[in-house]
């Protein structure tokens, strides 16, 4: 069953821990080897790539997210951050919060999807039968 405002706990913990000191290894550590990131319509697949994703991304660029609302939603963690660094924000908000929706099995993400999603005219499906 969903759960709303949980702590941030785990191995979802330690990434946002690693991202947040821009330690290369310590995030590309928190993923299974296989594991796929979709980044703005992009799929990052397998170690390799989500390394070289990180170093020109997150670390080089210096991004920070700060998690404001975290949920588990039948075992899949979404959480909803802060995002700040030196990367190019043009048409972005100026406080930019992202979705991070993590699938986890063993201890690793074996999978991760960042959104910048936008309100729905359906409001937020709490009261969804």
């Amino acid at each position: 069953m969903p759960t709303t405002g949980i702590p941030l706990s785990g191995v979802v913990a330690e990434h946002f821990r690693a991202v947040n000191a821009f330690d290369v290894d310590a995030i590309v550590s928190t993923f299974a080897p296989d594991a796929y990131v979709n980044d703005n319509r992009r799929e990052i697949r397998g170690a390799a790539a989500i390394r070289r994703w990180v170093e020109k991304e997150m670390a080089a660029e210096h991004v920070t997210v700060e998690p404001v609302e975290v949920l588990d939603h039948y075992g899949d963690v979404i959480v909803r951050g802060r995002y700040d660094g030196d990367f190019d924000s043009s048409g972005l908000p100026d406080e930019l919060i992202m979705s991070n929706y993590f699938s986890l099995r063993d201890g690793r993400i074996v999978s991760l999807t960042v959104v910048l999603n936008q309100p729905s005219e359906y409001g937020d499906g709490a009261d969804a039968a």
